[in-house]
């Protein structure tokens, strides 16, 4: 299986936390990202699925099952996994050289190529949107790509991160990016977090691997296990329009 990468170098990105109105830098060291988000064809090959467009992004992918599909691919590869599982809880073991999904910091950093607007390009140029007026994914590579070498990182679908997407009013949601096919332009920006329960599925969510291992425990590239479980314990209002878990 080829599943493509290119090198990001290190670098400082910033995240907004719209709920606590917060900004915070993140400083990442080098990492491997996918040029392309995981076709339908790669997801079947790892994981014994049918593949009916073969060249478009694979959707209705889950983020456990993407998880899976990455230990999957790692093995295939003799890497190391990142992952292990105990019943629905997931460790990342940050050390491990197998492949894995980006953290949010690192999606948003490898997403800008070094642009600071809202997208890198025109997004008629650069995107999938609801402009286009498809009803499904396009084959991944039709629009041009980030300075990276890129493609669909904005619009077509959103990808899957590893982060908790707040955990204080959304549990175990996790993020994801990018936008997708049917979405408006003005929500396509390469800061706009989104977020779904582990085992949501949708038709325009899929996701891309990274790769790198660092050395530390339980934190790396702007994610923190120790932060996630101060997240889960703050409390401030609910912006306009979320809705969170439970409501």
């Amino acid at each position: 299986m080829d599943l493509e990468l290119v090198t990001i170098p290190a670098g400082t990105v910033t995240l907004h936390d719209a709920r606590r109105r917060a900004r915070r830098a993140v400083t990442l060291e080098a990492f491997e990202i996918g040029a392309f988000p995981v076709t339908e064809a790669q997801l079947a090959e790892m994981l014994g699925v049918t593949a009916e467009h073969p060249r478009r992004p694979a959707v209705e992918v889950s983020w456990q099952r993407a998880i899976a599909f990455c230990n999957a691919a790692s093995e295939w590869e003799g890497l190391d996994p990142a992952y292990t599982f105990d019943g629905e809880d997931v460790t990342w073991h940050v050390d491990a050289d197998g492949y894995r999904l980006p953290t949010e910091a690192e999606w948003e950093h490898a997403c800008r190529a070094g642009s600071n607007g809202p997208q890198y390009g025109p997004l008629a140029d650069i995107a999938w949107t609801e402009r286009d007026g498809v009803t499904h994914p396009q084959d991944v590579g039709g629009k041009l790509p980030n300075l990276h070498g890129m493609f669909d990182t904005l619009g077509n679908v959103w990808e899957w991160c590893w982060d908790l997407l707040d955990p204080a009013r959304y549990a175990d949601y996790r993020v994801f990016r990018g936008g997708g096919f049917a979405d408006a332009e003005w929500s396509v920006r390469a800061s706009t977090r989104r977020g779904g329960a582990p085992r949501l599925h949708q038709d325009d969510i899929g996701f891309r691997v990274a790769r790198g291992g660092f050395d530390a425990v339980g934190e790396a590239q702007g994610w923190s296990a120790a932060a996630d479980e101060e997240r889960a314990l703050w409390d401030a209002p609910v912006p306009f329009g979320w809705t969170p878990l439970g409501r």
